[in-house]
This record gives structure tokens, C-alpha cells and sequence, in this order.
């Protein structure tokens, strides 16, 4: 099988650096190293393979071959539809449907985001599994930024816990909402006695997310807001717990409070993503607008 492996190729700008010591100024963790050294990577200089122990030369050409991934246990590849934002040999944007998980679980077993990017890679022999680095609740739309190989997901998630990642949401929430825009910065943590819902408490981990007001509006004699967050941290459930804590739950969120008298599901779009292209550094943004039944909140 002609299997499309992922490899990275450098040019030596400094003398007499040890090649250890250079993969890691470009990036590459003493994880993934370990990986490349005992499940079938290869490190090259000028053609010939070296072990990290090698001392460099300014000039060098180092090729960086990465091992074939297997596809993690449980997660069985499936063919099904993906709307393809963009794709790269680094990177997959998909904008994702409400109401299909990310990845596998007790009650989401397959037809999953994971369970068809599985499929594709399998198809298009991507020795690959799949790593998903904004995952979204399975009833929350919009897009997810999967990366193609563990460094490429390494480097995002250096990108996302140093520099930013920019994830950006819409929603609409109960209530109307006074401020047109704050920052909420509470603690988040599990909820006691169960193994789901979250809550806000001072024990919790650090949590910001920053609330924009788009509309208020009325519906059925009821004020509705509709608003824009960012997220600065990745908090399980973030945006559903600190909407509850304001007191203004996201409509159809009625694991926090939310009425689905208008809405079957939360009302939450992940609208935007923005990074800087881990291999390149080119600035990168995507958006999604919103599906139609987020749109038909809006009629009055």
C-alpha cells in the first residue's frame, strides 16, 4: 500500500547544534522524537539516516520522515459526509452539523466527525488516526480544526495554550441581556454528584469568555438575546455554564436551564476559527454562517 507519509524537511542555520537539540528549536516534542525513533520514523541529514545524538553543520538539509499512526482503538472508520472547509497536508476544517458528535461515545457510537475522517484517511491511505483539536457538543454546529499528524496537533495545541487560538461562537440566550459587551472570568469545575454538567465554583479551573451583544428581540412574548463570545480558554462546556451563571441560558440548553419550547438543542454555532498555520505561519480564519433553524429565531 502507497501510504501518503507525513514528513517535515529543514535547512541547518547554525553551527554545530546537536540534531536533538534542533528538531526541538523547530518544534518537534521528545514525544513525537520517541515516536519517530521506535515506531518506524526516520531521521535523515543530507540523505543519510542519523541518530538525535548527530551534530549539525550550517547548510545541512534534515528530513524529518514521521511513523504511520494507527487509528485509535474504538474508533471504527466509516464513509459518510463531511462539508470540507479547507484541507491541507496538516490540517482538516469541517463544518459539523448539530446534533452529530465529534467523536465516538456511549450514546454516539459511530457516525461521528471522527468515525468519517477516519474513513476518508483510510480511503486516501492517510496512515493517520485523527485528532481533533476543537471538538464541539454534539447538538452545538459549526466548525472543527482536526490535525492531520500528532505534531501538527502538538504545534496547535502549543498555539491555543501560548499565542491564541481564536474561537469564535454565536447564541442565543433567554432573557435580555442589559450590557452590550462584558467579560465573564469564573471558575469552572464538575458539578457534584454528576458526571456531565459543569458549574461554576471556586475550586473550578480558570475560565474567560468574552460576550458581545448582537440583537434582543421578542418572541412569543418572551426577550431573547442573541450574542457573539470568544473563548479564551476550553473549558467543558464554557459557554453553556457561564450563560447559566449570568442568568440567561442558551435556548434549548436544558441540561442549564434553557427552554426548548422554541428550539430542540442549545442554541450554540461555532462561527470562527483563527490560528497561524503551524507549518507555514500564515495567518488562517474561518467562518460559518448559521444553519436555519438558528436563523429562524430571529423571526419574529
Amino acid at each position: 500500500m502507497n501510504e501518503k507519509r507525513f514528513a517535515l524537511e529543514f535547512t541547518v542555520d547554525s553551527e554545530r547544534i546537536l540534531l536533538r537539540e534542533f528538531l526541538q528549536a523547530m518544534g518537534i516534542s521528545k514525544r513525537t522524537l520517541t515516536a519517530v525513533k521506535y515506531e518506524g520514523g526516520k531521521l535523515l541529514v543530507n540523505g543519510a539516516e542519523r541518530s538525535v545524538r548527530h551534530i549539525l553543520c550550517r547548510g545541512d538539509l534534515v528530513l524529518v520522515e514521521f511513523p504511520p499512526e494507527e487509528p485509535s482503538e474504538g474508533l471504527v472508520p466509516e464513509i459518510g459526509p463531511l462539508e470540507i472547509l479547507y484541507e491541507d497536508d496538516a490540517i482538516l476544517i469541517i463544518n459539523k452539523p448539530a446534533g452529530q458528535g465529534t467523536i465516538p461515545s456511549r450514546d454516539h457510537p459511530n457516525g461521528t466527525v471522527a468515525n468519517y475522517v477516519a474513513g476518508k484517511f483510510a480511503t486516501e491511505k492517510i496512515p493517520s488516526t485523527v485528532h481533533i483539536v476543537t471538538r464541539l457538543d454534539t447538538d452545538t454546529s459549526g466548525l472543527v480544526c482536526i490535525a492531520k499528524n500528532r505534531h501538527i496537533h502538538h504545534l496547535l495545541s502549543e498555539q491555543m495554550r501560548t499565542v491564541g487560538f481564536h474561537r469564535g461562537y454565536m447564541a442565543f440566550v433567554e432573557g435580555y441581556i442589559e450590557q452590550d459587551a462584558f467579560v465573564v472570568e469564573q471558575p469552572i469545575g464538575r458539578k457534584d454528584g454528576s458526571i456531565i454538567e459543569r458549574t461554576v465554583r471556586e475550586d473550578g479551573q480558570y475560565a474567560r469568555t468574552d460576550v458581545r451583544v448582537l440583537e434582543r428581540f421578542v418572541r412569543n412574548e418572551m426577550q431573547y438575546t442573541s450574542v457573539f463570545l470568544k473563548l479564551f480558554t476550553g473549558r467543558t462546556h464554557q459557554i453553556r455554564v457561564h450563560m447559566k451563571w449570568l442568568g440567561h441560558p442558551l435556548i434549548g440548553d436544558d441540561l442549564y436551564g434553557g427552554s426548548r419550547e422554541i428550539l430542540g438543542r442549545q442554541a450554540l454555532h461555532c462561527a470562527s476559527i483563527g490560528f497561524r498555520h503551524p507549518l507555514t505561519g500564515e495567518p488562517l480564519m474561518f467562518t460559518s454562517e448559521l444553519p436555519l433553524d438558528l436563523l429562524q429565531l430571529r423571526l419574529k
